[in-house]
């Protein structure tokens, strides 16, 4: 893409940004990020640094937040960032990549929050937005996270939205200048469907 026309997406981007999914009863609602927004979450991304240590790598960067526009804009990624509805505070981010459509419809779910707006159930209402997103909006048949076995507090999330564990992948990604052992957590458009039925009956 050349400059001339990311320039020109980002404007259209800045003009016309606004909740992908905003039920009354959430605290939060997912939008994309627009240049206007790199200020803030790369302030919230610094200041979480400790915090992400060895789990995520978020961008601090301008060069990183521009990097991470660019990937945003593909067919193949989604990328939304956690905002609160009160005051529209950036609290993280959480996103898909990796999307195949066609028999395969399958994508990798990713998400950090700010150390500052963790443990309040942000991330726990924005995860159920992104899977009515995943699959109504994109159709999507599965989505697959990959967490460290040491994150207790992001397995607890995946499995409160019904995920369950599918295997242990050794040395997976290479996080902090360490290759790190992850679990494979996933979720099916069958198994999403039927919890949601019976959380709407309770």
């Amino acid at each position: 893409m050349t400059g001339h026309r990311f320039k020109l997406r980002l404007n259209q981007a800045r003009c016309n940004t606004k909740a992908v999914i905003s039920p009354r009863t959430a605290k939060v609602y997912l939008r994309e990020p627009t240049k206007d927004d790199q200020q803030e979450l790369l302030a919230l991304n610094r200041s979480s640094w400790k915090f992400h240590q060895g789990l995520v790598s978020p961008p601090t960067q301008p060069s990183e937040y521009f990097s991470l526009l660019q990937r945003s804009w593909s067919d193949s990624f989604a990328y939304f960032l956690v905002c609160r509805k009160e005051d529209d505070c950036i609290l993280g981010i959480i996103n898909l990549s990796q999307i195949f459509h066609g028999p395969f419809r399958s994508a990798y779910l990713g998400y950090y929050i700010g150390e500052e707006h963790a443990r309040q159930g942000y991330m726990t209402e924005a995860l159920q937005l992104m899977l009515v997103h995943a699959f109504t909006k994109l159709k999507l048949h599965r989505l697959e996270a990959n967490i460290q076995p040491g994150n207790t507090a992001s397995i607890a999330l995946v499995k409160r939205a019904g995920f369950v564990c599918e295997g242990f992948s050794r040395r997976y990604l290479k996080i902090g200048g360490r290759w790190r052992d992850h679990e494979r957590w996933a979720i099916i458009a069958e198994d999403w469907k039927a919890k949601a039925k019976k959380d709407r009956k309770r």
